[in-house]
């Protein structure tokens, strides 16, 4: 079988579903892993670290039961409505077809889709979902895209078909849509409403989280391989949009202030609306002053990660075989591959069964993440 119409696994990293999203020519939006769902409806770490968020991508063990949704229900004309889903239709394309459901559904401000995503919508637009799934599979631009962070392989090899009883997995997304919350599984016949209405200035992450709460709870206690991801705003440009809100209440207050001592009318409607209390307005300076120091730390956290996610996308696309076969080369010569594979061996039994150990202890409560070369994902 020819292997160049195949899609490739790739790893549920946050890194690489942002350098994906960043390829396909999308500007203003970045991935967040999410370790606990008690970030759902914390409106202290939403509002400083995650808002506004576009949609969630959670990555499961699929099973041949969750064909049918355990709530919800699966609405069958999308065309109408305007909503965007796609019918999985190829192997492997499942991460990407998650963000597209997001990305593709989302209308807000911060969001510049490009001209590849909008192209493609557009093109779509009136397609029936396994029409849409079936352009998806053909888009070379977007295989292309995702197929960057293909593994290096010695030998070409024919793609291999899940066996009964192996552990596949698989992403689906959760979006707001025209005040309704929807999973989108392409497995599924059409995205799924989970029955609940909401406002703008509602969090919409709520509901989502009793449904993923009901969702992992039906898998046995041990497993615990599980990954929640979040599209939000890109995180640096939501940071200086708020050290400029910062700047200019600072402003305000401080124009007021001078004002207040010096006797006169204030021009600016926004410091004429501020108290003329001289403490109020100290305390509004400092407020914000600390505000804007904290906000600029993490500007300088989210630079150090994009530098440390692309220098582990290189890494990801790096061919690392052509060293490897040397470095065996030499250790055969020298006569140390097998004892080294031995013990190499011993060390992977007894972390095996340390991590045996350690999951039986593990809570419920935490999404582990499940990515890299133990998994397989369709």
């Amino acid at each position: 079988m020819d292997g160049s119409n195949s899609w490739c696994l790739i790893e549920s990293d946050p890194g690489v579903f942002t350098e994906l999203i960043r390829g396909f020519g999308c500007v203003g939006a970045q991935v967040e892993e999410l370790l606990v769902l008690d970030y759902l409806d914390d409106p202290v770490y939403l509002e400083e670290r995650l808002s506004p968020v576009h949609g969630l991508i959670f990555l499961y063990r699929w099973r041949p039961t969750d064909h049918t949704p355990s709530t919800g229900t699966v609405v069958l004309n999308t065309v109408d409505m305007e909503l965007f889903f796609a019918k999985q239709t190829i192997n492997n394309a499942c991460a990407t077809q998650a963000i597209l459901s997001v990305l593709l559904n989302c209308r807000h401000s911060d969001i510049e889709l490009g001209e590849t995503l909008n192209g493609f919508r557009e093109f779509v637009q009136t397609f029936s979902p396994v029409d849409k799934g079936l352009t998806l599979g053909e888009s070379t631009i977007i295989k292309e895209i995702h197929n960057a962070f293909a593994r290096t392989q010695m030998f070409a090899v024919d793609p291999v078909e899940a066996k009964e009883g192996d552990d596949v997995f698989h992403f689906v997304a959760y979006i707001p849509f025209m005040g309704r919350i929807y999973e989108l599984d392409g497995l599924r016949e059409g995205p799924v409403d989970l029955g609940v209405n909401i406002t703008e200035d509602q969090n919409w992450l709520i509901p989502v989280k009793t449904a993923l709460q009901s969702r992992i709870s039906s898998f046995p206690e041990q497993e615990i391989r599980f990954n929640l991801m979040a599209i939000v705003t890109d995180r640096k440009m939501a940071y200086e949009r708020k050290i400029s809100q910062c700047e200019q209440r600072k402003d305000a207050a401080a124009l007021k202030m001078e004002a207040v001592l010096m006797g006169e009318m204030v021009e600016s409607s926004e410091a004429g609306a501020l108290s003329s209390d001289p403490e109020q307005l100290q305390a509004i300076i400092e407020t914000a002053e600390e505000e804007i120091e904290k906000l600029q730390t993490y500007i300088t956290e989210e630079e150090a990660k994009t530098i440390r996610y692309q220098i582990e996308n290189i890494r990801r696309k790096h061919n690392y075989l052509p060293v490897i076969l040397e470095l065996l080369k030499l250790l055969g010569k020298k006569k140390m591959l097998v004892p080294l594979a031995e013990k190499a061996k011993e060390k992977a039994i007894e972390r095996r069964k340390s991590s045996q150990s350690s999951m039986k202890g593990k809570s419920k409560g935490k999404v582990a993440v499940a990515s890299g070369g133990d998994i397989k994902k369709i």
